[in-house]
């Protein structure tokens, strides 16, 4: 059977190519995939994706199926735009004669992070499965506020200092409740939105994965008898 490899962020720069194709035998599984790329070592933490939903790696594939690698991450409407965002857009997806508070939240990108003076930052997304996982953050967390509605709107390609790279709007009946769902929609995205971003500051480049993946890389040089990480 035949698949197609999607490739993202530093995978894809390290493979050269966005997509490649494979021939597998018809019992292959996930598992079987990363070997075949000749790419060195599997990173720690990467995922995999078959038809643009998670799978474990002992999942059996199909021909045709569509296999994305998704690097750690370092994000109603929910949309990836190339072109700067509007809070005024996003409230209005959510304003409902229901709704008694709209809470919104927008990230822009600052000038210095972890003390480097930052140029640019670039975006990437596996687009489709994004938006998908935006849409299942938000029906998670409706299930756990009284909420009217969410849209969530993030940059990919490049943003500059000052711009904004994401806006999430939340509007519920109470403030309570808007406010509380609103910071965990922007903590859930970063951890689990295929959306990358790279870093690029004075004298150098970097992938950056996501918030708790650096505090615990920072903990672990923090102490110097911690077991260290494979890849």
């Amino acid at each position: 059977m035949r698949i197609s490899v999607r490739l993202f962020a530093g995978l894809r720069e390290q493979a050269g190519v966005r997509e490649r194709s494979l021939e597998l035998p018809d019992c292959a599984t996930v598992a079987d995939i990363w070997a075949l790329l000749e790419l060195g070592e599997e990173p720690a933490g990467l995922l995999y994706a078959v038809n643009r939903s998670y799978a474990a790696r002992d999942s059996a594939l199909a021909d045709g199926d569509e296999v994305a690698l998704v690097p750690p991450v370092s994000g109603g409407a929910f949309l990836l735009s190339e072109t700067p965002l509007s809070l005024d857009d996003v409230v209005r997806e959510v304003a409902s004669d229901d709704a008694g508070a709209i809470a919104t939240f927008i990230g822009t990108t600052r000038a210095h992070a972890r003390g480097r003076a930052v140029v640019r930052l670039e975006y990437e997304a596996y687009e489709g499965m994004a938006e998908e996982t935006m849409a299942e953050i938000a029906g998670e967390l409706k299930t756990r506020y009284d909420l009217v509605d969410i849209a969530i709107h993030h940059r990919i390609g490049t943003v500059g200092i000052g711009e904004t790279s994401v806006v999430i709007a939340v509007s519920a009946a109470h403030r309570g409740d808007a406010l509380a769902a609103c910071r965990d929609a922007i903590d859930t995205l970063k951890k689990r939105v295929p959306l990358w971003k790279k870093e690029f500051y004075e004298g150098g480049e970097e992938w950056i994965g996501s918030e708790a993946q650096y505090q615990a890389e920072v903990s672990r040089r923090a102490s110097p008898d911690a077991p260290v990480a494979p890849g």
